[in-house]
C-alpha cells in the first residue's frame, strides 16, 4: 500500500450525467484532455452482443520507492464464452508478488475444474492454491506481499469480484455507487488475529497495524507475518443488467488518499 493509485474500469453503453463521464474519464473509458500526469489505455471486447468496454490510469505518487501497482485489463475465450478479466494488484515490499500474480493467478482460476460449475468456489481455492505457491517460492518471489481485487465478466451478463485487503471495487447502479467489496483492515480482524497469536497496534497519528508493520489483515504473501494474516477473499456475484452502468477497481491510493500506506 503506498501512495500511488492505480484504477481500472469496466462499462457498457450507457447514457451519464456529467459527473459520471468525469469518473470514466480518469479510467480512460472515455476522451479526455486531461493533463493529469500517468499511464493508461483502454479497449472492449470483440463480441457481437453484450458489449463491455474497459479503461485503466496509473499515477504513481511520492512515496519514495518505484510502483509497485499492478493491473490486468483483457479478454479472453473460453469453452465457447467471453471472459473480461480485470484486476488490481498493490504490492508492499517489492514488486515481486503483486507481479507474479499478475501473470498468474486469473490463469489458476480460469484452471479450476469447476470454474464454469461454481465460480466461488474455484476462486476461492485459487486465491488459496496461488497464496500457498508464493510462500512456497518465497526465496524467489521475497518477503514482500499484496492485496488484490480481481474482476471476472462472463459474456457480460455476470460479474465475479473477489478481493483481499484494502483494493475496492465500486459499481455505479441506477446513478448510485455501491461498494462491493470489503476492506479487510485489522482493527475489523483483530479478535481473528489475537486467536492467531497476532496482535493489533493503534498508535497516535497512525492506522491500526497488524503486529505494527501492516495495514491491512488480508494480503498474498507477507510470509513472516502469514500466521496472523488471511488469504480468505470476500466474493461476490453481480447479475449485469440494465441497472449497472459501470464498475471501478482501484488501490487504496485512490480511496484513501495519503492517509493510509505502508
Amino acid at each position: 500500500m503506498s501512495q500511488h493509485s492505480s484504477v481500472a474500469g469496466a462499462s457498457r453503453p450507457v447514457k451519464e450525467a456529467g459527473f459520471f463521464t468525469k469518473i470514466k474519464n480518469v479510467a480512460c473509458l472515455k476522451s479526455s484532455s486531461s493533463s493529469d500526469k500517468g499511464k493508461g489505455g483502454k479497449g472492449k471486447s470483440k463480441s457481437s452482443s453484450n458489449k463491455v468496454s474497459h479503461g485503466f490510469h496509473l499515477v504513481e505518487g511520492q512515496s519514495g520507492h518505484k510502483m509497485e501497482d499492478y493491473h490486468v485489463a483483457e479478454y479472453r475465450k473460453r469453452k465457447n464464452h467471453t471472459l473480461g478479466l480485470f484486476a488490481i494488484f498493490d504490492g508492499h515490499l517489492g514488486d515481486r508478488v503483486p507481479s507474479y500474480l499478475k501473470d498468474n493467478l486469473f490463469n489458476n482460476i480460469l484452471e479450476e475444474p469447476n470454474f464454469w460449475k461454481d465460480p466461488e468456489a474455484a476462486i476461492r481455492s485459487a486465491y488459496s492454491s496461488t497464496d500457498k505457491f508464493i510462500l512456497d517460492n518465497s526465496m524467489q518471489l521475497g518477503p514482500g506481499g499484496s492485496t488484490a481485487v480481481t474482476a471476472i465478466v462472463i459474456d457480460g451478463k455476470d460479474l465475479w469480484v473477489a478481493n483481499i485487503g484494502d483494493s475496492r471495487a465500486v459499481v455505479c447502479e441506477r446513478g448510485s455507487a455501491n461498494q462491493i467489496t470489503v476492506d479487510h483492515e485489522p482493527h475489523a480482524e483483530r479478535r481473528r488475529i489475537e486467536k492467531q497469536g497476532g496482535f493489533v497496534t493503534t498508535l497516535p497519528g497512525d492506522v491500526p497495524r497488524v503486529n505494527g508493520q501492516l495495514a491491512v489483515a488480508r494480503a498474498f504473501g507477507d510470509q513472516s507475518l502469514k500466521a496472523h494474516l488471511s488469504s480468505e477473499p470476500d466474493v461476490r456475484h453481480v447479475p449485469i443488467d440494465s441497472t449497472i452502468d459501470f464498475v471501478i477497481l482501484a488501490s487504496d491510493g485512490l480511496w484513501k488518499g495519503n492517509d493510509h500506506h505502508v
